[in-house]
C-alpha cells in the first residue's frame, strides 16, 4: 500500500469553510460568529435507525425485556400486599398472619432488587455493543469519504461526533430502553389493578395525566434545540483546541496566546450559554413532575380518606391506592425525564448519521476495473477542474507523460500544481476533459486499485505513533524486515536510524516529534520506495532536507525513478534540471513546456524563476 492515501491537498486554491488558524489569509480559528439556531430534524427516522442498530442484539434484548417484565410485575405485587396487610392483619390484629406477609413482602422486594441488577447488567452490555457497532461504522465511513468533506469540517468537530455524540447515544440507550419498557408495563399494570380495586379512586388518580402531558410538551419544545446546539458548540470547541495544540509552536512564535485565549473564551461562552439552557430544561422536568405527583397523592389521600369514612371502601384499599398512585406517577415522571434524555440521544445520533449519510467517494465505483499492471503512460486531455462550482482552478490542461518520463511541475504557490496530482490520484474528480493511464480513463478504474500503483511523498512528512520499522512498512504491509531496511538504505535513512537508541524499533511520539522534519521526510521517502509504485509523485519531497542530504536523496530518487513515470513538484529548480519535461503552471494553465535547457533558451517565465533563485543564492 502506497502513501497515496495519506496525501494532503496542498496549494492555496482549495476551499476552506473553516480556514486553518495559522494559514494564509487567516482570520483566526474556527467558530467565528454566532451559531445559527439548530432546528429539529426527522426524529422518527432517527429513532428508526437507532432501533436498527439496537435490534441486532436480539438475544440480549429478549433477556432484558423478560427480566424487566418480571421486575415490573414484582413491583406491582408490593402495594397490593401492603393493602392486604392493613385490612386482613393489622386492623384485626393478626400478628401471626402479619409476620408471614412481611416475610413475603421482603422476598418480593429482595427478588425485585436482584432482577433490577440483572436488567442493568445485561442492558449495559447491549447498549455498549450497539454503540461499538455504530462507532465502527462511523470510523469506517470516515475512511471512505472524499477529501471535499474534510475541507469543510474541523478535525475536532469530527472527533466530537465520533466520541461525545456516540457516548450520548450509549448513555441514553442504557437507561431509556429498559426504563421505557418498564414504565409502560408499570403504568398499564397499575391501572388494571387500580380499576379492579376501586373505580372512583382510579378516576381521581388519573386527574394529573392531562397536566403531565401539557407540561411535558411545553418543556420538551425547547429541550432538543438547546441540546443539539450544545453538541455543535462542543464540536466547535474541540476543533479549536485541536487546532491550537497542533499549531502551538506557531502560536507562541507570533505571540498570539492572548488572542487564542480570547477566541477560546468566545466559543466557550457560546457553549456555556447553550449548555446552561440545555441543563435547565432537561433538569426542569423532574421537579415539576414531583410537584404534580405530590398533588395527585394529596387528592387520593383526601378523597380515599373521605370514602373510607363513608364506608365506600376499606382503609387497606386506600393504602394500596396511595402506593399505586406513586407507582403510577413515577413511571410517567420517568417517561417525561426519559423523553429529555432521548432528545440528547437523537441530537447526537442525527450528527452521527449526517456523516454516515454523506456520499462515499466509492459510491460510483460500480463496474470499475481493478488495475493489475501499469506501464505508466499518463495523458491529460483538456482537463478542467474547480473546488467551487464556476471557479475553475485547472483550465483546459493537456499534456502526455510517456512511461518512464519524469515530469516536473513548477510555478508560483497556488498555481494548481498539487491539484494536478490530486486529480491523477482521484482525490478529486475532474469537471471536464479526460485523464487516462495506459489509454484507460481513470474514472473506469477502481480507486483503491489505482492508488496502490501510486507512490506519493508529500512536503508535510506524516508519521504515526509506532516504531520506525512499522512506519516504513506502512508502504507495503507484507514487506519483510530486510525489505524495510533495504528501502531505508536506498532513501539514505538507514544511517541516522541505526544511531537512534532503539534503531528501527524506536517508537515515534505523536506526529514524530522526537525526529527532525528532515528525518521524518526520509522515512516517508523510504515508505514510498518500499511501495514500489508504477507512478511516483514527489510533492516538494526534499524541501525540508539539508543540501548535503538532498544530494544523497536525489541519487536515490534518480535510481527509484528509472523505469517509472514520475511527477515532481519543486520550488528548488536545481533539482529538476534532468526532467524529461518541465510544465510551467500559472493560474491553472500550462504557460510553458519543455526541457530545462529549452525553457532557459526561451527566456520566459521559467528563465526568470530560475535566474531569480540563483541571484538570491548569490
Amino acid at each position: 500500500m502506497s502513501d497515496a492515501r495519506n496525501a494532503g491537498h496542498g496549494g492555496q486554491d482549495r476551499p476552506q469553510v473553516q480556514p486553518p488558524m495559522f494559514g494564509p489569509g487567516m482570520g483566526g480559528g474556527p467558530g467565528r460568529g454566532m451559531m445559527p439556531k439548530v432546528r429539529p430534524k426527522n426524529t422518527k427516522e432517527t429513532l428508526k435507525r437507532l432501533w436498527s442498530y439496537l435490534s441486532r442484539q436480539r438475544k440480549g434484548l429478549v433477556l432484558v425485556f423478560l427480566v424487566t417484565a418480571l421486575n415490573s410485575g414484582l413491583s406491582l405485587v408490593g402495594p397490593y400486599l401492603i393493602g392486604t396487610a392493613v385490612d386482613r392483619y393489622i386492623i384485626p390484629q393478626d400478628y401471626y398472619g402479619l409476620m408471614w406477609l412481611c416475610f413475603a413482602l421482603f422476598a418480593v422486594y429482595a427478588f425485585s432488587s436482584l432482577t433490577s441488577w440483572v436488567q442493568a447488567y445485561v442492558m449495559a452490555k447491549v447498549s455498549q455493543r450497539t454503540v461499538w457497532v455504530m462507532r465502527n461504522d462511523m470510523f469506517a465511513k470516515l475512511q471512505r469519504l472524499p477529501l471535499r468533506f474534510f475541507d469543510t469540517r474541523t478535525h475536532g468537530e469530527l472527533m466530537s461526533r465520533t466520541t461525545n455524540d456516540i457516548e450520548n447515544v450509549a448513555s441514553s440507550l442504557n437507561q431509556s430502553v429498559t426504563q421505557l419498557f418498564s414504565s409502560v408495563l408499570t403504568v398499564v399494570g397499575s391501572l388494571i389493578i387500580m380499576l379492579s380495586l376501586n373505580l372512583w379512586l382510579t378516576l381521581l388518580s388519573l386527574i394529573t395525566i392531562p397536566i403531565v402531558m401539557i407540561v411535558t410538551r411545553k418543556i420538551a419544545a425547547n429541550t432538543r434545540n438547546f441540546v443539539s446546539g450544545q453538541q455543535k458548540q462542543l464540536g466547535e470547541l474541540n476543533g479549536y483546541i485541536e487546532e491550537t495544540v497542533s499549531g502551538q509552536k506557531v502560536l507562541t512564535t507570533f505571540c498570539r496566546e492572548e488572542k487564542a485565549v480570547a477566541e477560546f473564551g468566545e466559543i466557550n461562552e457560546r457553549l456555556r450559554s447553550y449548555g446552561t439552557k440545555a441543563q435547565i430544561y432537561t433538569g426542569l422536568m423532574g421537579p415539576v413532575m414531583n410537584v404534580i405527583n405530590n398533588f395527585g397523592f394529596a387528592v387520593i389521600a383526601c378523597g380515599g380518606g373521605w370514602m373510607a369514612l363513608m364506608g365506600m371502601t376499606s382503609v387497606g384499599v386506600v393504602v394500596s391506592f396511595l402506593n399505586y398512585s406513586k407507582q403510577f406517577g413515577r413511571p410517567i415522571n420517568e417517561l417525561a425525564n426519559q423523553f429529555n434524555m432521548i432528545q440528547t440521544a437523537i441530537a447526537g445520533a442525527e450528527r452521527v448519521f449526517e456523516v454516515m449519510d454523506t456520499a462515499s467517494e466509492y459510491e460510483d465505483e460500480t463496474g470499475s476495473r481493478n488495475v493489475t499492471e501499469m506501464k505508466g503512460e499518463v495523458r491529460f486531455d483538456h482537463v478542467t477542474f474547480g473546488y467551487k462550482e464556476g471557479v475553475p482552478v485547472i483550465k483546459d490542461l493537456s499534456f502526455t507523460a510517456k512511461p518512464g518520463d519524469t515530469i516536473a511541475l513548477v510555478g508560483p504557490t497556488g498555481a494548481g500544481k498539487t491539484t494536478i496530482v490530486n486529480l491523477l490520484t482521484r482525490f478529486y474528480d475532474i469537471d471536464g476533459g479526460t485523464i487516462t493511464i495506459d489509454g484507460e480513463n481513470i474514472r473506469t478504474l477502481d480507486k483503491d486499485s489505482l492508488r496502490t500503483k501510486l507512490g506519493i511523498v508529500l512536503q508535510d512528512a506524516y508519521v504515526f505513533s509506532d516504531t520506525i520499522r512499522e512506519n516504513i512498512r506502512y508502504g507495503r504491509l507484507d514487506a519483510t524486515d530486510q525489505e524495510v531496511e533495504a528501502a531505508a538504505k536506498l532513501a539514505n535513512a538507514d544511517g541516522f536510524i541505526r544511531k537512534l537508541s532503539h534503531g528501527y524499533d524506536m517508537v515515534l511520539t505523536a506526529e514524530g516529534g522526537n525526529l527532525s522534519h528532515g528525518q521524518r521526510q526520509l522515512l516517508t521517502i523510504a515508505r514510498a520506495i518500499l511501495a514500489d509504485p508504477a507512478i511516483l509523485i514527489l510533492d516538494e519531497a526534499t524541501s525540508s532536507i539539508d543540501t548535503r542530504t538532498e544530494m544523497h536523496i536525489q541519487e536515490a530518487m534518480n535510481t527509484l525513478m528509472k523505469g517509472r513515470t514520475s511527477f515532481v513538484i519543486a520550488h528548488r529548480l536545481s533539482t529538476i534540471r534532468e526532467a524529461d519535461m518541465i510544465l510551467v503552471i500559472n493560474g491553472g494553465e500550462i504557460i510553458e513546456r519543455g526541457t530545462h535547457l529549452e525553457l532557459l533558451e526561451q527566456r520566459g517565465f521559467y528563465h526568470d524563476l530560475y535566474t531569480s533563485q540563483f541571484k538570491r543564492v548569490g
